[in-house]
């Protein structure tokens, strides 16, 4: 021995955390994962719903476009029994067509309407068909005080008659307001179904006809006043669907980047 004192190797001792130390880390890392996942999921379903829109909004401009073209075209024959099957709302509805036949006014029903007219009623009237089939006929509006068929006796028509109108479906139940009540004769949409059954009327169309605007005797009812309009706000739904994605995408990123620069 020199006299000088031997020192020791250090020795290090590494540092690890404890399980009690360790157990918050793993529950931050899962909520974090847990959170993500959730965002990521609803950033697909919102950008899902954009894209449906968008899908949504060339459908509707492919339907407006089909409709105005229908409404403008020359009128065809209403479609017979062996068609019935094949009639579509797609391909169909507002298509201008006529039938001729005999007027069945002694069953006439009244539906309830709000029109640019005021409010009243339609009147809807079985129009009997050379084969004995019947089309219901939506002759127009007439106001409440034209109720009573003994107001407007020169409008119903006796005899063989032709009507042009647009071939609309058949409305059952009623509306989202108001159920159809047939036991009380009262009608809130054209459920041409429920009202044959009521009157008695036997191989009916499973559509009605709006008759046009012109003229029957007496002046009511007033035909011509459907309105063929469709609501197309997809854009402005469609634009409201994507920012809510970027939204929840700036939110995704903020996350991660937060956690990377706080694992630095």
């Amino acid at each position: 021995m020199d006299g000088r004192r031997q020192r020791r190797p250090l020795r290090f001792k590494t540092l690890t955390n404890s399980p009690a130390e360790q157990a918050p880390k793993r529950r931050s890392a899962i909520a974090l994962t847990i959170f993500c996942g959730f965002l990521v999921v609803v950033l697909c379903a919102v950008f899902a719903l954009g894209v449906w829109q968008v899908e949504r909004r060339a459908w509707k401009l492919d339907l407006i476009a089909r409709v105005d073209q229908r409404i403008h075209a020359e009128p065809v024959a209403a479609p017979a029994r062996a068609d019935w099957g094949n009639i579509t709302k797609e391909n169909d509805e507002y298509r201008r067509v006529t039938a001729e036949g005999t007027l069945q006014n002694d069953k006439e029903s009244l539906v309830y309407a709000a029109t640019a007219l005021g409010a009243g009623y339609w009147v809807i009237t079985p129009l009997t068909l050379a084969d004995g089939t019947s089309v219901m006929i939506n002759r127009g509006f007439v106001p409440t005080d034209k109720r009573d068929v003994n107001t407007r006796l020169d409008g119903q028509v006796s005899g063989p008659v032709k009507i042009t109108g647009l071939l609309r479906l058949n409305e059952p139940g009623g509306t989202f307001i108001k159920s159809n009540d047939p036991a009380n004769d009262r009608w809130y949409s054209r459920d041409v179904d429920a009202m044959a059954a009521k009157r008695g009327v036997t191989d009916i169309a499973p559509y009605f006809i709006d008759a046009d605007a012109t003229a029957n005797p007496g002046g009511f009812p007033v035909g011509g006043l459907t309105q063929v309009s469709f609501p197309n706000s997809h854009l402005q739904y469609a634009l409201t669907w994507f920012a809510l994605a970027a939204m929840v995408a700036g939110l995704l990123v903020f996350v991660l980047r937060s956690e990377l620069r706080r694992r630095r």
